[in-house]
């Protein structure tokens, strides 16, 4: 006689994948495009590694003396010093002072459950946690299981067509006292000194609590140091915030050394029973690359090729697009910098280049650049013109405002300066746009 499950009343849970990327994956059609993926790929569909991981990786596994012992909770230290040194800067005073740390984590998500695990436990201050649209999807489930409530925000201008991240004003400014602001890619904002100044002496006053959340460092710009002179810059006015670091670092920025160990002693028991070791051997790629100045410079000149060719697909896509005559402004496409940028059409044309053309958009039309082939660019532009066509234009964009970049405004100096493997690069603030302005 078979015994009755004592598990008859669990529901089959919906699938946590992206129903866009079921769509994508059960489709035949030979021209099917997937635009959506979270990370960097290359032309042959697959993600980008820089080539010196790949060696360096190789190098690790036929190692003798490789370990493959237990980390401690909180993980490889030498790991946790590179990648931190490599967020806020190696003569940072934060690192001089003794009260930036971090805790390695698994992955991304790992960070960002540890991080809230330790606000839900220690933050004083109410349970509302606001994050941008684009996050919402993959961190929003593990603020709210903790018993946050989500706000959303997003700095893209559906009618002017730009990225204005002067509504962090906005957001801060509504937000309550001592609640908690997730800023995604801080080298993606622009703000002369001045403004800086000022939303750092509003975010003081409100006593709001920083969660940045670093996902492509130098990927932005080509640099990983011009990525992040916001984060360096906020670590020099003595903020107090926690930074995911998406390799698996959750970094924790204090205002003295005693605080620094009563935290990082809290997250270190969180991290004992949530996962008690994390994984070695990408952290151990990792510190073994940034450690060796050649292999570290080698690395960076991957970002940078990289990143040029994300600006190239740009350029090309914007000129295709006016070759064609599409209707509206694209000027956005260059104006935005990373890999990930607003298509800038509405949900209707985004809803035919899905169903029409099978060419897989996210309904907010945030597309990934590095998707972008010289195999699928002419189709997408064409598709992109017929569905403007088709559907017919959506509102039309306002005249963008004056770009506000950092390094053009005498002031911005403290906002950070560029390193000598940076110049030996060939790049030239204010980022890789300048820079292949300069060499055309």
């Amino acid at each position: 006689m078979p015994t009755l499950s004592v598990f008859l009343d669990v529901p089959l849970a919906p699938k946590t994948t992206s129903k866009l990327l079921d769509d994508f994956q059960q489709d035949e059609d030979p021209n099917k495009v997937y635009l959506g993926y979270g990370v960097c790929m290359t032309g042959e569909k697959i993600p980008w590694l820089s080539p010196v991981v790949t060696r360096t990786l190789r190098r690790l596994i036929h190692d003798p003396s490789f370990s493959y012992t237990y980390l401690p909770e909180h993980g490889l230290e030498a790991f946790i010093r590179v990648a931190t040194e490599l967020l806020v800067g190696r003569h940072s005073p934060a690192i001089a002072e003794n009260r930036i740390g971090g805790v390695h984590t698994i992955g991304g998500n790992g960070a960002i459950l540890l991080g809230a695990k330790f606000l839900k436990d220690w933050h004083r201050g109410p349970r509302v946690v606001y994050m941008q649209q684009t996050q919402r999807e993959q961190y929003g489930p593990i603020f709210q299981e903790l018993g946050f409530s989500l706000r959303e925000y997003t700095f893209w201008d559906t009618f002017r067509l730009v990225s204005d991240t002067g509504k962090l004003f906005d957001v801060v400014e509504h937000a309550p006292d001592r609640s908690i602001l997730v800023l995604y890619n801080s080298g993606s904002f622009i703000l002369p000194r001045k403004r800086w100044f000022k939303l750092s002496k509003l975010l003081k006053k409100k006593q709001i609590f920083l969660f940045c959340d670093i996902p492509d460092q130098g990927l932005v710009s080509g640099d990983p140091d011009m990525d992040n002179k916001i984060l360096r810059y906020l670590v020099a006015q003595g903020f107090e915030f926690f930074c995911n670091e998406r390799v698996g670092n959750l970094v924790v920025v204090t205002v003295s050394n005693k605080s620094l160990l009563c935290i990082r002693s809290q997250l270190d028991i969180y991290a004992r029973y949530m996962w008690g070791s994390p994984p070695a051997l990408g952290s151990r790629v990792i510190t073994t690359i940034l450690s060796n100045p050649a292999l570290r410079m080698e690395w960076k000149k991957s970002l940078r090729s990289m990143v040029e060719n994300i600006m190239l697909t740009r350029e090309k896509m914007k000129e295709k697009l006016r070759l064609l005559c599409t209707p509206g402004s694209w000027e956005h496409l260059t104006g935005q910098d990373g890999m990930y940028s607003f298509l800038g059409i509405t949900v209707e044309q985004v809803d035919y280049l899905v169903t029409k053309k099978h060419i897989y958009i996210p309904m907010n039309g945030l597309i990934n650049f590095t998707c972008i082939n010289y195999q699928n660019i002419d189709y997408i532009t064409q598709s992109i013109n017929e569905a403007i066509l088709t559907i017919g234009p959506g509102p039309q964009p306002k005249d963008p405002p004056k770009t506000e970049v950092m390094a053009d405004d005498p002031e911005s100096k403290n906002l950070g300066h560029m390193t000598s493997e940076s110049k030996s690069l060939g790049l030239k603030a204010p980022g890789l746009s300048a820079y292949l302005h300069n060499k055309k």
